[in-house]
């Protein structure tokens, strides 16, 4: 199914019944509205202006079409801040207050805007719930965005001691597992413990995990209690969030959509590819510049996949040019049907384009939409078609699941620990997680995330880059799997307090696998040493472990002066170093042979999804390239011979 993205307030009510009609003539089902709109909505105190939305909402529904409709509280107005000012975040970085102006300028340790936004919450749920057109509500909107889960406010302060007191009940409790007895920063009472900020250099470690936790315990409460408004008075609907992704957050994005129906995601793969790219990586940046890496959008696709256990939604995608990259190129032709077709293939319900039209004023001004500000069809419009019609011609069943037989395990406690400890500034635990996805994806394999608590029963191997933190409960659960584990460097090196393991890394997997890292080294990136492994010559760069005391184990690879780099038994192996992406293909490639796993040999930039009984090929190559696979396959669009930047679809038979 097809949606898109609509702001009624900006144009002209005469406007509204073309648009309509020609989002039904697209194949649209559904209309998201009102995300930004409480100031109209609500434009003084409890003086509420209805009549625009319910004219919108009606001549929306009498097309056919059906709404979400969401909760407008990642824009506060105004009145409202000037009413309550404590509302503002303050910057973590420099203790400045975040001022009005912009979006999401607000503090979830604020009581006054907790107490608002649920109130606004309330009276909209009120009165659609009986809307016949209303079927579902997103909360809020791209949830801790711009670094907004963490606030140095005065609230905040007073919230995370509280939150320490019900956590530690004692503070010598608190002084002996953080171990603040290190820089003479023992504390007498909770009341005395700042926010791990704005301090001379680096603040206590276990104190700044303490504060992550806690934010994010911040954000889960907000969050969860939004849904429970909406799902008091609005039983028969859809509940539903849109999410950045994962890394950004900072919070625990499983706890975050465990409430939900189903998570969302919003997918702008150009302006995501400038950011992890443009600053580090010029190369990969300007092959990919306009159509996105071949593996970033589908690891975001299958991050939102994990959180949503099952189907989720694109509530977003982009349509063009957007306003807030670096740098904004524009997609090749084709881009936007592509990318369509690779948000389904990971397993997408429904694609939802923004915008409508593209907004003549304000802050994105500059993003495309679906139409242009004079109101042509952009060709996105065209592509949407496309993808419209070829969806329906393959018969792709968007009730089929994607079936993946290899886990990868993520968490955002991985990314706090790595952000708190970096050890290395070349240590980046995004960029670990994604190299070891896109090796699986460059040999054709599915991948699930999912998260150290979840059921490991179906797959046969089961990857964990970074596992700093882990529990006895985890260990019990991989000893009881028949799957292969495979475990990163630093990982089980770190008790929940984030404090070295007193038996050395890797500490509680230890009891899968007998080997202890005696120490550690960090180089620069541009320093590599070779990693042998089958005979091969591959790189061992950035974090290093020295292995002992490896016992009841094969030496996998080794480091340039012979020393173990990769251990194994039958059930785990543990990686010490960080390498490239060629190793780790070689690795899994051997472990694919071993466990039954199906592999393709894939060109550079092609990739294949399986999802159900079709799959999906796409190639991000200039040039076209050829795709083979030993299984029996029946082509439904396309053929075996991808064109550039082209899509292929086969049915297995």
């Amino acid at each position: 199914m097809l949606g898109v993205c609509y702001y009624p307030e900006h144009w002209p009510e005469s406007m509204w019944q073309q648009d309509a009609q020609e989002m039904k003539a697209l194949g649209l089902t559904y209309v998201r509205l009102a995300e930004f709109a409480w100031s109209k909505i609500e434009p003084q105190p409890l003086q509420y202006n209805f009549t625009w939305l319910d004219k919108a909402i009606d001549t929306l529904a009498q097309e056919g079409l059906k709404i979400v409709l969401c909760t407008p509280t990642a824009t506060p107005p105004k009145w409202l801040i000037d009413k309550f000012p404590d509302i503002l975040p303050v910057d973590i970085h420099t203790g400045q207050v975040r001022g009005f102006g912009s979006r999401r300028h607000y503090d979830f340790s604020s009581e006054n805007y907790h107490r608002e936004s649920m109130r606004i919450s309330e009276v909209m749920a009120k009165r659609y719930a009986k809307h016949p057109a209303v079927v579902g509500w997103q909360t809020d909107n791209e949830i801790a965005c711009h670094d907004t889960a963490h606030s140095g406010s005065e609230n905040a302060k007073k919230a995370f001691q509280t939150w320490l007191k019900n956590k530690y009940a004692n503070i010598d409790a608190l002084n002996s597992a953080w171990g603040t007895i290190f820089w003479s920063m023992e504390y007498q009472s909770f009341e005395q413990i700042e926010l791990p900020i704005l301090a001379v250099t680096e603040t206590h470690p276990s104190h700044q995990l303490a504060y992550r936790r806690f934010s994010s315990d911040q954000v889960l409460k907000y969050h969860d209690d939004m849904v429970a408004v909406l799902r008091k008075f609005c039983p028969n609907h859809f509940v539903t969030h849109n999410f950045i992704p994962m890394v950004d957050t900072q919070t625990d994005n499983f706890a975050l959509a465990n409430k939900l129906d189903f998570a969302c995601y919003d997918n702008y793969p150009l302006g995501r590819t400038d950011l992890f790219f443009a600053n580090t990586d010029t190369e990969n940046f300007s092959r990919y510049m306009r159509t996105g890496h071949p593996d970033f959008s589908s690891c975001s696709f299958d991050h939102i996949r994990g959180i949503s256990k099952g189907d989720f939604w694109i509530m977003e995608q982009q349509p063009g040019p957007v306003n807030w990259g670096h740098h904004n190129p524009r997609p090749l032709p084709g881009m936007v049907r592509f990318w369509s077709w690779e948000a389904v293939a990971h397993g997408a319900a429904t694609i939802c384009y923004f915008r409508w039209r593209q907004a003549a004023f304000a802050q994105e001004q500059m993003h495309a939409g679906i139409k242009r500000v004079d109101n042509s069809k952009s060709i996105a419009w065209y592509e949407a078609e496309q993808f419209r019609d070829e969806l329906a011609k393959t018969g792709f069943d968007l009730s089929a699941k994607v079936k993946s037989q290899v886990a990868i395990i993520m968490s955002t406690e991985n990314q706090w620990v790595t952000e708190v400890e970096r050890q290395g500034d070349s240590f980046n635990q995004q960029r670990v997680e994604f190299e070891y996805y896109s090796a699986l994806r460059q040999l054709g394999i599915d991948v699930d995330f999912i998260s150290s608590s979840n059921d490991f029963s179906k797959y046969k191997l089961v990857v964990a880059p970074c596992l700093p933190i882990v529990d006895e409960d985890f260990v019990t659960r991989c000893k009881a799997s028949n799957a292969h584990f495979i475990f990163g460097p630093r990982s089980g090196s770190k008790t929940h307090e984030l404090t070295l393991v007193p038996n050395l890394a890797p500490g509680l997997l230890q009891a899968l696998i007998k080997v202890k890292v005696s120490s550690v080294e960090t180089l620069r990136e541009d320093c590599s040493e070779a990693l042998m492994f089958n005979s091969q010559t591959y790189v061992s760069n950035r974090w290093r472990e020295e292995l002992i005391e490896c016992e009841g184990v094969d030496i996998v690879a080794r480091y340039h002066d012979e020393q173990a780099a990769v251990v194994a038994n039958k059930q785990a192996t543990y990686i010490a170093s960080l390498t490239d992406i060629a190793f780790l293909k070689a690795l899994f490639v051997q472990y694919a042979e071993q466990l039954a796993i199906n592999t393709y040999e894939l060109p550079a930039d092609l990739r294949v999804s399986i999802r159900g009984n079709f799959g999906v090929i796409f190639n991000y190559a200039d040039k076209a390239q050829v795709f083979s696979s030993t299984n029996h396959i029946e082509f439904v669009l396309g053929d075996g011979n991808v064109p550039a930047y082209g899509v292929s679809v086969f049915k297995l038979v």
